[in-house]
Order: structure tokens, then C-alpha cells, then sequence
């Protein structure tokens, strides 16, 4: 598949032969930023938890549930609360964690590694968890993060529909802006649901992307860094 053809139905034209499973396996237009309309903010949580609620309603009754019976009846209604609450509430900017940074009093000057972050995030192609840990490191340029900072800023962006490539980069990008620095690591290994309980059903495989800034992109600080992450 050509990028003519893929901007062409970006742009609302249907073409012969192509699939939605086409920009789901190359990542065409996968970028830092999590793909939002302008108007994704246009509703209220509120409005918003309404709205999915009887879609997925909806959704419920086209597979043949019957949703009069007790344990399905407020199913949509938990649904909805989940995706806006929980698991999806990193999409809203309002819930970016509060970080305050303190001067390095102590003058320790050496990467210091948050390891083993536990995450949970869901694919944004079938929507469907992902479930891994993140590790994180950095080197001080004059100021520190509280460490639950760190955890909040890892559980922040996955809270969101997720490729790992971009989970990453977005861990690494607003550490390298909160810290003023570019001496920032960020290795994340995830089991990938949509590998795992379905397609292939490849249950033992993982997923492990990373990001070196400043000084990590060197050998000897990969080494370093790798050391501190063995168990």
C-alpha cells in the first residue's frame, strides 16, 4: 500500500482494496502525539460517559445479550465510567499529574534508575490491555523529581489508546521538558494482549522498546543502566 493511496482514504476517499487493518500494521501516521480531534474536549465527562454508555448499549444488544438480565443490565453504564475514569483518563490533559521539582541538595550527580513501574495500557488497534513495566532514569541538571512523580508520569500516558512505540517517547519527551535535561532513559517491556489472546496467540512473547537521550546515548551508560535492571 502506497502513502498516496493511504492519504487519499485519510482524506475520505474509499478505495478499492484497502482495509483499515492497512494503517493498523505500518504505523503510518503514528507520531509522539495521541491522535485527538479538535474537538475531543467539545463534552463533558459527564456527557461524554452518557454517550458510551448507550452506544455501547448498543453494541451489547447487536451481539445478543440480553440486557434485561441482572449481572449485564448496568454493564454500559460501567463501561462507560471505566473508559472516561480509569483506564482512558490520560486523554484528558485536566488529569496530567502535578509535578513539583526540588534543587538537588544532596549534588548527586550519577543516573538514578525508578525500575519495575507497573502499567497498565490497552492497544489502541483492538483495545485490548497491555500489560508490562516501565523503567525510567535520569541525571540531574540541577533539579530532582519526587520518585511517585515518576510512576505518575509512566501511568499518566498509558492511561490512553497506545502504541508501545509512543508510550515511550512520550514518557521520555515530558521528562526531558519537566527535568531540563536530555540525560533521560526510559525502557519499557510489555505483554501485548492483542499477541497474546488472539491472531497469533503467542502467549510467552514480549515487547521492549527504549529511549536514550544525552548522555544514555552511550555505550558505557547503556551498560550501566542495564546492570542496575537486572534482578
Amino acid at each position: 500500500m502506497n502513502t498516496k493511496t493511504l492519504v487519499e482514504k485519510k482524506n475520505g476517499f474509499k478505495l478499492k482494496g484497502f482495509t483499515n487493518n492497512d494503517i493498523g500494521d505500518d504505523h503510518l501516521y503514528t507520531g509522539l502525539e495521541t491522535p485527538m480531534k479538535p474537538s475531543a474536549f467539545k463534552l463533558s465527562d459527564s456527557e461524554k460517559k452518557q454517550r458510551i454508555a448507550l452506544l455501547f448499549e448498543e453494541i451489547m444488544d447487536v451481539m445478543g445479550l440480553d440486557l434485561t438480565d441482572d449481572s449485564l443490565r448496568g454493564t454500559p453504564e460501567r463501561v462507560a465510567k471505566m473508559y472516561i475514569d480509569e483506564i482512558f483518563s490520560g486523554l484528558n490533559p485536566s488529569n496530567k499529574p502535578k509535578i513539583a521539582l526540588f534543587d538537588n541538595k544532596y549534588q548527586y550527580n550519577q543516573m538514578l534508575v525508578e525500575k519495575n513501574i507497573t502499567f497498565y495500557s490497552n492497544c489502541e488497534h483492538h483495545f485490548v490491555p497491555i500489560i508490562g513495566k516501565a523503567h525510567v532514569a535520569y541525571i540531574s541538571s540541577g533539579k530532582v523529581i519526587g520518585l511517585s512523580k515518576l510512576n505518575r508520569i509512566v501511568h499518566y500516558y498509558a492511561k490512553r489508546p497506545q502504541v508501545q512505540e509512543r508510550l515511550t517517547n512520550q514518557i521520555a519527551e515530558d521528562l526531558k521538558h519537566i527535568l531540563g535535561t536530555e540525560d533521560i532513559a526510559v525502557i519499557i517491556d510489555a505483554k501485548h494482549l492483542c499477541v497474546s489472546s488472539r491472531g497469533i496467540k503467542d502467549e510467552s512473547s514480549a515487547t521492549v522498546t527504549s529511549f536514550y537521550g544525552g548522555v544514555f546515548n552511550t555505550t558505557a551508560k547503556i551498560a550501566e543502566l542495564q546492570n542496575y535492571l537486572r534482578d
